[in-house]
């Protein structure tokens, strides 16, 4: 269960076994593995990562730009965006364990097998996933954590807090680093038996544990039974439909009470800014969907009303019994959550582009630092404030097109790597690295005599900190075209 993806686009619990966005779900369907060639010349026998020497081999596919980000830790940073975000939302479950300090350094046992990811499931594709070898890769979610905590059984309730790795697309809300927060409530059977509080009634002591919960005047509409046979079954080989309701209650009562909160931060923080419009807004509208995740049943998406629109904030549910059967833990029953840190903080800040957060330029985090001796509602505890972000400029956009066509022969059987969408966008960014705005593919044809493909990509530079130089751009262009020809041996046209 957990909590995907936080680089400014959530992620709900999907087939990967991760919370994925809707509008992520289609171009995820559509990956396929990419089996790149693996070259001596360009990687060392071994990675540094963390102080620790790991062995390459064909797998390893993770760039210098990506393990430079490593030691950042943003969610870590007293006063960063992410962390205040990220201590708002912990602030929301006390008693909750908190954990946020797990190496992103897993085995493929704890990323994909603990998970119950198929051998031929795309995410685990080197198109998707960065490599360290065969065996290790960077975590692509907190829930690489999940079954060790639920093993460990040393809390009720947890928050695992992580930085992710994932190759992804280029444009203002994705990230290849971004920061995931999933979570956790369950209540022992086997404690409750020999307790006189509830007379061993799982449902009813979860009840009683609702009515502890901090209420909220937010209407909310969920007009969907607590199951639904078809839709959004119970586990009837484990929970009775009480049970489930009761478990349902208080996640729903928990989660509402995160959303309202940040919403409440955001729009203080908006008026503290002048935004005047922000003080009329119509009061926060809310409401939980029917979902489906492969780990949760039943399990629920709740949206907001934002922008003229609903918008998914996080995916959660009932935990399938058999994660925790797998765990060790079969007596334990409860739900569990997954958002993205970083959509959060978007919406919480009014911060517009995703590269920001990685931004050193103290005219971005200064922003978010707390004045000697400030106290009121735009504190969290700790270093740091909940401030509305003010741009303190528009750099002009510089954008170049690459186009080229494909080798004619791209398959693993023609000697030559599967070119993915993912591999343009990791060649331009370690290339240009956060020079680069967004990219995106506009022009796709097969010539009709050779039946070679051709594609068109749309390079927008644009530094968040300084103007771009044409000649500099000039120069970061070239660089990419020359690498698109030496390591896919496409044709520039």
């Amino acid at each position: 269960m957990v909590g995907i993806r936080a680089n400014g686009s959530l992620r709900t619990l999907g087939a990967t076994g991760s919370y994925v966005c809707s509008s992520c779900r289609a171009r995820q369907a559509r990956r396929v593995a990419s089996i790149r060639e693996y070259s001596s010349d360009s990687t060392p026998p071994n990675l540094i990562l963390e102080n620790r020497p790991y062995p390459t081999d064909a797998w390893t596919n993770v760039p210098s730009s990506i393990i430079s980000a490593l030691p950042r830790r943003l969610h870590l940073q007293p006063s960063h965006p992410i962390a205040l975000t990220r201590r708002l939302i912990e602030s929301r479950f006390p008693g909750f364990t908190t954990y946020s300090s797990f190496s992103p350094i897993v085995s493929v046992q704890q990323n994909f097998d603990s998970l119950g990811f198929p051998p031929d499931h795309p995410g685990r594709a080197r198109s998707d996933t960065y490599y360290v070898n065969r065996d290790t890769v960077l975590r692509t979610h907190s829930s690489a954590h999940q079954a060790d905590v639920f093993r460990a059984d040393s809390s009720d309730g947890w928050l695992v807090s992580a930085d992710v790795y994932r190759r992804d697309a280029i444009d203002r809300s994705h990230y290849p680093v971004f920061h995931q927060m999933e979570g956790a409530r369950t209540w022992d059977r086997r404690r409750l038996a020999t307790s006189a509080s509830a007379n061993g009634d799982l449902a009813q002591a979860i009840w009683d544990d609702v009515a502890r919960l901090p209420t909220h005047d937010v209407v909310v509409e969920d007009p969907n039974p607590p199951t639904h046979p078809e839709r959004n079954p119970l586990q009837a080989n484990y929970h009775t439909p009480e049970e489930a309701e009761a478990v349902g209650a208080h996640l729903k009562r928990s989660l509402e009470n995160v959303v309202v909160e940040v919403f409440a931060q955001a729009k203080r923080a908006a008026v503290a800014a002048g935004d005047a419009k922000a003080a009329t807004e119509e009061p926060l509208k809310v409401r939980w969907v029917e979902a489906y995740f492969p780990f949760t049943s039943p399990s629920w998406e709740l949206e907001v009303f934002w922008q003229n629109g609903w918008l998914e904030v996080l995916g959660s549910g009932v935990v399938k019994q058999e994660l925790l059967v797998e765990a060790g833990v079969p007596q334990r029953v409860g739900w569990a959550f997954g958002l993205g840190l970083e959509r959060i903080a978007m919406l919480l800040f009014g911060i517009p582009d995703i590269r920001l957060f990685w931004s050193r330029d103290p005219r971005f985090l200064d922003q978010f630092k707390s004045e000697v001796g400030e106290v009121g509602k735009g504190k969290v505890e700790g270093e740091g404030r909940i401030a509305r972000f003010q741009p303190f400029s528009k750099y002009p956009a510089s954008p170049r097109d690459v186009s080229f066509f494909l080798p004619s022969t791209s398959s693993p059987a023609g000697g030559r790597p599967v070119f993915h969408e993912n591999d343009i966008m990791e060649l331009v960014r370690d290339t240009a690295g956060d020079s680069v705005e967004d990219v995106q593919m506009v022009d796709e044809f097969v010539h009709p005599k050779t039946g070679r493909k051709s594609l068109c990509y749309r390079i927008n530079y644009r530094s968040l900190e300084r103007t771009l130089g044409r000649e500099e751009v000039n120069e970061l262009h070239e660089g990419i075209s020359k690498k698109l020809v030496e390591g896919w041996g496409v044709e520039l046209r």
